[in-house]
């Protein structure tokens, strides 16, 4: 076994995973994995830079999670910045602060690295299972965009694009710095019509409709499904291959968009900085799912960030 850490910085999240990987069985054991939502993306889709306040809840994020790897004794560490540092044209700034913190330089991947990654953490387990037909269509859908792959035991197509929950919410419903409380139907359609766009886009170069099996990632996702189950609070375990039809996902995405601030905060499986872009992220996947004619979503909580510690062993 080999104990490593992965960093995923994303838009909306920095994740931590700390890990004892076994390259030669495919186990991976979990051992410190958490989650800091910073807004490193916070209005780099208006300004083209990552945000001064961003960047130090980032940095902060960085020194706590820097503390957990030493406690851990991991050998190898990888760090990964997606969406929101590829945009932002003081991304050396970010990556001088990561350096400086954590010993290693963030690599800012393309959206094709990113779907390998996030491909390669949500089906290595599922290969064994005869109930889930292959292909497979991966759709992460992170803050600043969203990666569709398609694969059977390896990628064969994949593409990203710029819908992200962060990127849709700041588009679309924030105005004077104010997000709409719930939103109109107009910024809706204008939302929906982002995404076609942006499907239309992906149905070019990835074959969606050879995907007999669509597996859900990130926090847009997984929260949906926490909703579809009840949960008292969010529960990684219960949520980890929960399968959600469609109608449930068109069911909590119309209550979402229906919804006040006060009212999504209230949900108990809500986590506090999801609030203001989960209805944006729900629609991101009732659109797919409608687009691809999915029945159901399998969701799974391993995703890239398991991907990146299994590039690391």
């Amino acid at each position: 076994m080999t104990r490593v850490a992965a960093i995923d910085c994303g838009t909306n999240s920095i994740r931590l995973l700390v890990a004892d990987a076994n390259p030669a069985t495919g186990e991976l054991v979990d051992l410190d994995r958490r989650m800091t939502i910073v807004r490193l993306g916070q209005g780099v889709d208006r300004t083209g830079r990552l945000a001064p306040e961003a960047l130090d809840r980032t940095f902060a994020a960085c020194h706590e999670y820097a503390a957990v790897i030493k406690e851990h004794g991991a050998e190898r560490l990888r760090f990964v910045a997606t969406s929101a540092s590829r945009d932002a044209e003081n991304r050396d700034e970010f990556v001088r602060g990561v350096l400086d913190i954590l010993g290693v330089e963030p690599e800012v991947i393309t959206g094709d690295q990113e779907a390998e990654f996030s491909f390669t953490g949500a089906t290595r387990e599922l290969s064994g299972r005869d109930d889930l037909a292959k292909p497979y269509l991966v759709v992460d859908i992170g803050g600043g965009s969203t990666e569709f792959v398609v694969g059977d035991d390896h990628v064969r197509a994949a593409r990203s694009v710029d819908i992200g929950c962060v990127r849709m919410t700041e588009r679309h419903l924030v105005h004077a710095g104010v997000v709409s409380d719930p939103p109109a139907p107009a910024e809706i359609d204008a939302i929906r019509a982002d995404i076609e766009a942006a499907l239309d886009l992906v149905a070019g170069t990835v074959p969606l409709g050879e995907a007999r099996t669509l597996v859900g990632l990130a926090g847009s996702v997984t929260t949906v499904a926490a909703i579809a189950l009840d949960l008292p609070a969010y529960d990684s375990a219960a949520i980890h291959h929960s399968r959600i039809p469609r109608e449930k996902v068109r069911e909590i995405t119309e209550r979402l968009l229906r919804s006040t601030h006060a009212e999504r905060a209230a949900i108990p499986s809500m986590h506090p900085g999801r609030v203001d872009v989960i209805a944006a992220g729900a629609l991101v996947l009732l659109a797919i799912m409608e687009r691809i004619g999915a029945e159901e979503v399998v969701v799974s909580e391993h995703d890239i960030l398991d991907g990146i510690a299994w590039s690391v062993a």
